[in-house]
């Protein structure tokens, strides 16, 4: 299980950050989307300094990319008011966080996005929790017990509130939230303080159970469709038939019967 999970993070670690045509802005069910918004957050959670020892490791949720999407659609930099009540945007969250980036298509990617909220660190003092200008955008991409994402972006006219025109409206929602006074994640050796039962893959505290994703975003399932439990008996039943054909033809020709 571990070399496969530490397999998955490989490759997905990999993939480039992928920019997208001024015209041609991804939908939430775009996998290329999907997977920069997973790894370039998990890039960062992983890398944090000083080093966290409970960072959870953060996959994606389709309904918190719904949300994000309904939000975006009404080219407002401003927070959701509805997030006030988080119960009736998701099932499994008592509360929800959000980030917003609003810029010109020309130089919008997911990467350029979370990479700028992320850059917030330089204003940001872990140890005495002091922010010099804004940090509220890092520290919610950082904050330890959020682990599910959602994003999505939208094309907007006009912004409302910075006055942009013709931008790129791009937001993720976050469960559960951060941003709460206190400590973003706990300082300490690498996993060290993960929650019971979660394994450590890629610096961060990962557990399939607590996730519950099914499909190629998981940190269980590749981006083939094989099952973990069963994936050394699919990779032989894929495998097998061209053996078995060749097989056949081999000891036909062999007895002259071809």
């Amino acid at each position: 299980m571990r070399v496969t999970l530490a397999i998955t993070a490989w490759t997905v670690s990999v993939i480039s950050s992928y920019s997208y045509p001024a015209n041609d802005l991804p939908d939430i069910d775009n996998e290329t989307f999907i997977k920069d918004c997973v790894r370039i957050h998990n890039k960062f959670r992983s890398e944090v300094k000083p080093r966290a020892s409970d960072m959870l490791y953060m996959t994606w949720d389709s309904v918190l990319a719904q949300v994000a999407k309904a939000w975006a659609r009404n080219c407002q930099f401003a927070h959701n008011i509805q997030l006030q009540q988080p119960h009736k945007l998701h099932p499994n969250f008592t509360s929800l966080g959000e980030n917003i980036w609003t810029g010109s298509l020309s130089i919008f990617s997911v990467s350029s996005a979370i990479t700028s909220w992320y850059n917030e660190i330089q204003s940001y003092d872990f140890e005495t929790r002091k922010c010099d200008k804004v940090c509220g955008h890092y520290t919610q991409v950082v904050w330890a017990d959020s682990y599910k994402v959602g994003c999505a972006v939208h094309f907007c006219p006009r912004v409302s509130g910075v006055g942009f025109s013709n931008a790129a409206h791009f937001i993720c929602n976050y469960g559960p939230a951060g941003n709460y006074p206190t400590w973003p994640y706990k300082k300490g050796s690498t996993c060290s303080a993960c929650p019971q039962n979660d394994m450590c893959l890629d610096n961060l505290c990962a557990n399939p159970q607590r996730d519950k994703v099914t499909r190629y975003y998981s940190i269980v399932y590749p981006d083939w469709p094989l099952s973990p439990r069963n994936r050394h008996l699919s990779i032989f039943l894929i495998v097998s038939p061209p053996i078995l054909i060749l097989s056949a033809i081999i000891w036909s020709r062999t007895n002259g019967l071809i």
